[in-house]
């Protein structure tokens, strides 16, 4: 095979930080390449060197057997090297079509965008992609699964002869997963070469034909995809073994459930949605994109207002109409957009993991008290396994998977009673994930309730004692543990199939 692009003795530093320590590795023509490691293990530092966003301190990048040197990803994409990296970098108030064509739209006399073109053009590249979008939409009303899959198409535009994918089902349903895989193959085909990051170890069986990982800024090796097992590639990334990533789960019985729901309704996102939850269950909700999992959680917690339906709380009813009414009842949400909604990226981890309870660390006369609230801070950086080396560092300087514990963390202090948790792995590492999985079974195991809302099936499937699928807004479907299988949840996620799955007596 033509080896398309190679790294010869690659390296950076930070003040600090040896981010990437004389890594080599090779990319052939038409080969997918999956790149692993934890949070931290120099990946993405890796690619953003061979993607131009930076500049390596040492080492050199051949392109096809000749050396090239970038000083910008604008240079590496002239070359044929595109990257689509995991924070999104598409203009919300612009266009789908504005977006793709970005800095090269047509123009014509004036050097005034001739719109007609620009849309045809884009038209045509949604259309050999089998994507329904307007191409005059703007980005802002498009899903996170949609502006995914459009960043992805940005790069794509370009004919790249090598592309750079870091974590690009991170905001994905399976269904839009399998439409990705599909358009990858396809390009893989025409010769495009790909090195694809993600923390999703089973999609590396789906789409790799070879793994390489690094561990702590060194390259520890690279295998044919089937030549290994999920554990194989665990213990190369963490340097131990992860014997069950989900822990483990038992049937449950039926009891009283402490906290139900019923026909709650938002005009234009969901209705008729009825459950119920036992102390210590977990309960999933599975749904393809536009599904409104995230909106029924968001209602729930007083995000979002509701036009019908009641919750009830310990045989009660309650009324939650902000989040503040919500955190009071001991009703937490973990949004999925960590970064943005989610936590306070410029404050301390002391100043984050206090915020929904401040009132906790407080005298009558108000006045916040810094002992008591920097002993505790220290406490939940310990428990929680936040990798920081103070309480004062700034979240936004914490690798992802420690910004998700950080979040949990956080909501932890107001000792909830339902805890409903939106992709809590989403751009989270291996070994980051076991120990969210362990912590929430550590809360179920005390009595709370958790419901969590994701994208990831196996996760789901994993971790939870039932699951409700969602369909347009509708409970589609309801599964138990004992018959958690991926083409029926598929298959009521995508209404083939509406009628609740018989409930067994346990």
């Amino acid at each position: 095979m033509t080896v398309v692009m190679r790294a010869e003795n690659i390296t950076k530093s930070f003040p600090g930080v040896l981010a990437v320590d004389h890594v080599s590795l090779d990319l052939e023509k038409g080969e997918i390449l999956a790149l692993l490691g934890e949070n931290g293990a120099g990946k993405s530092t890796l690619t953003q060197m061979l993607g131009g966003a930076i500049r390596p301190d040492a080492g050199r990048i051949l392109l096809e057997g000749q050396p090239v040197s970038f000083n910008s990803s604008s240079d590496a994409l002239n070359a044929g090297i595109a990257m689509v990296f995991q924070e999104l970098s598409l203009v919300s108030g612009l266009s789908v079509a504005e977006n793709i064509f970005a800095n090269r739209q047509p123009v014509g006399a004036g050097n005034f965008v001739r719109w007609s073109d620009l849309y045809q053009q884009t038209q045509t590249i949604l259309n050999s992609f089998k994507l329904d979008l307007d191409p005059r939409r703007l980005v802002k009303y498009l899903t996170m699964g949609q502006q995914q899959i459009l960043e992805i198409l940005k790069a794509i535009s370009t004919s790249p002869r090598v592309l750079i994918l870091d974590e690009p089902t991170s905001s994905l349903t399976e269904g839009e997963t399998t439409f990705l895989f599909e358009n990858i193959r396809k390009l893989q085909k025409e010769g495009m070469s790909f090195i694809y990051i993600t923390h999703k170890l089973f999609e590396v069986f789906q789409i790799a034909s070879r793994v390489a990982v690094m561990r702590d800024g060194k390259y520890i090796g690279s295998r044919n995809v089937n030549e290994v097992t999920e554990n194989d590639l665990v213990a190369m990334m963490v340097g131990r073994s992860i014997s069950n990533l989900y822990g483990s789960s038992e049937i449950k019985t039926k009891k009283n459930a402490y906290f139900k729901v019923e026909s709650l309704a938002r005009k234009g996102c969901f209705g008729n949605i009825n459950f119920e939850l036992q102390r210590g269950e977990i309960l999933g909700m599975a749904g393809l994109v536009g599904a409104h999992r995230t909106e029924i959680g968001r209602a729930i917690f007083g995000i979002d207002h509701l036009d019908s339906g009641r919750i009830f709380l310990n045989g009660e009813e309650i009324t939650i109409k902000n989040p503040r009414q919500a955190i009071r009842k001991k009703i937490a949400y973990l949004t999925e957009d960590r970064k943005n909604l989610g936590l306070f990226l410029n404050m301390a981890v002391r100043d984050n993991v206090v915020a929904p309870a401040l009132q906790s660390f407080t005298s009558s006369a108000g006045f916040i008290d810094r002992r008591k609230l920097g002993k505790y801070a220290s406490q939940k950086m310990t428990e929680f396994a936040i990798d920081s080396p103070t309480i004062t560092k700034k979240v936004l300087h914490l690798s992802g998977g420690n910004q998700q514990k950080c979040l949990i963390a956080m909501w932890m202090s107001i000792n909830p009673e339902v805890i409903i948790f939106d992709e809590p792995t989403r751009g989270v590492d291996v070994g980051a994930r076991a120990e969210i999985y362990q912590k929430l079974r550590e809360f179920a195991a005390v009595g709370t309730g958790i419901i969590i809302i994701s994208s990831d099936l196996p996760e789901l499937i994993g971790m939870c004692d039932r699951i409700l699928v969602i369909h347009h807004g509708r409970i589609s479907g309801e599964v138990l543990r004992n018959d958690f299988d991926e083409q029926l949840i598929l298959s009521y996620a995508a209404g083939i199939n509406s009628d609740a799955v018989k409930m067994r007596t346990l």
